[in-house]
Parts: structure tokens; C-alpha cells; sequence
């Protein structure tokens, strides 16, 4: 894939839509390229984290182990940044995330992420605006888990 495919890749997803063309070169030249089978772990909850992925092609589902097996949370896909919550929060991986497809990824470091938070606001205020989003969605499906509990 060419560095002017990638910049069209990038301009396509919401919280990079404002960010300029140089600055989103800059992001597609510095980050990685990485392609994960299907039944491939992008990575396992409790490891560490490092990285953080924006998903070009392909499905993944997110899960999470609880005392009761392995929960489907959610699935993700083209445009969905992954990965972001361990390296925003220095804490292990939250979840795993396994492509359920073939998964063309853009992996992006850690150092490279915080230097684009840091430089591009308007990107910092987009994944602000993804977390708050998945916060409320999870609120709203914990809130309808316990009145289906009750009821």
C-alpha cells in the first residue's frame, strides 16, 4: 500500500477527518502495516500494551474473560481504533481482541500516539469524543443487563 493510500485510508476515519494532510503523511510514514489471520490474537487481555491500531479491512471480536468464561463485548472493524485504553491509561490490555477475518492494521506506537495527541488537539478531542461514545454504550448495555436480571 502507498503512503497516498494511507493518507486516503486515515482521512476516512472520523477523528483523523480535520488533521492535515502533511501531519496524517507523517502518521501513515511512522506507523506500522500489520496483517492478522483469522483466529489471530491483535492482543490478549492482561498483557501489556504498547501499541494501539487503527483496523484498514477485516472483523475482530473484542472479549473479555470474566469468572463465568469468555464474554463476547463487541465486534470491530474498518475505521476502529483499538488498543488506545492501555496506552492512554498505562494499564494491561483491558480486553482481547481476535480477528474473526483477515485484519489489515495500522499499528501505531505508543511514543508516535502521544506525539499526535500532543500536536494535532483535534485528534485528541476525536478520541475523546470515541471514548465518551464507548463509555455511554457500555453504561447502556450494563443498565439493560441488570433491568433484564430483575425483571
Amino acid at each position: 500500500m502507498s503512503l497516498n493510500e494511507e493518507v486516503d485510508l486515515l482521512r476516512n476515519i472520523p477523528m483523523f477527518a480535520k488533521v492535515d494532510s502533511a501531519q496524517l503523511k507523517l502518521l501513515a510514514f511512522t506507523s506500522e502495516c500489520l496483517t492478522f489471520g483469522a483466529g489471530q490474537e491483535l492482543f490478549h487481555q492482561g498483557d501489556g500494551g504498547d501499541t494501539a491500531y487503527i483496523i484498514i479491512e477485516g472483523q475482530a471480536d473484542v472479549t473479555v474473560s470474566t469468572p463465568a468464561g469468555e464474554i463476547t463485548v463487541a465486534q470491530v472493524g474498518k475505521n476502529d481504533l483499538i488498543g488506545e485504553i492501555a496506552i492512554l491509561c498505562d494499564v494491561p490490555r483491558t480486553a482481547t481482541v481476535k480477528a474473526v477475518s483477515e485484519v489489515v492494521t495500522l499499528a501505531i506506537s505508543k511514543d508516535l500516539f502521544f506525539r499526535m495527541v500532543t500536536e494535532f488537539p483535534q485528534m485528541a478531542v476525536e478520541i475523546m469524543r470515541e471514548l465518551a461514545r464507548r463509555l455511554e454504550r457500555t453504561t447502556s448495555q450494563l443498565r439493560e443487563a441488570v433491568s433484564a436480571q430483575r425483571g
